[in-house]
């Protein structure tokens, strides 16, 4: 069974002319607990809803047991999910059916050789059947340029961080 879903007021026209950013939804995501004596998140990740609510451990390749997501696998599933979003919502605006859309997102969290800190690489691979590339490739050089991971991943993203006792 398909559950109908309404979709956002969102497009990928440049509708909007304010002079700051203007927030369209806003989550909070809580980390605590675990172990952090490795400098790898361990422990438990809660939304402010509630909906989302998991053990973080570190990944068996990093000698962790496994036994939970790492971070890598929820930024790769929110940047795969933001990219479809995207790449929907353009297919949608040509009449196409987005429904055999796939992107898979790699992540790949590595030492910088430039400072020796840590850096994430990531490769999006965007599978769409029975699409061909004279017609898929502007409609992804469009989403890509309208999916905020992916706009992050390119210019960076503005962040603060606030220490509150």
């Amino acid at each position: 069974m398909t559950e109908h879903i309404r979709l956002p007021d969102l497009s990928t026209d440049k509708d909007f002319d304010g002079e700051s950013f203007s927030a369209i939804y806003t989550t909070t995501v809580t980390v605590s607990g675990g172990v952090a004596a490795h400098g790898r998140a361990s422990g438990r990740a809660r939304s402010d809803d509630g909906v989302l609510d998991l053990d973080l451990r570190m990944p068996a390749a990093l000698g962790g047991d496994g036994h939970g997501t790492n971070p890598e696998q929820l930024f790769a599933a929110g940047f795969a999910a933001c990219f479809h979003g995207a790449l929907s919502l353009v297919a949608r605006q040509e009449a196409l059916d987005p429904s055999a859309i796939r992107v898979e997102a790699t992540v790949a969290f590595g030492r910088d050789p430039g400072d020796g800190g840590y850096l994430l690489r990531v490769d999006l691979v965007v599978r769409w059947p029975g699409v061909v590339p004279e017609v898929a490739t502007p409609l992804i050089e469009k989403a890509d340029a309208l999916c905020p991971y992916a706009r992050m991943a390119g210019e960076g993203t503005p962040a603060t961080v606030t220490l509150v006792p």
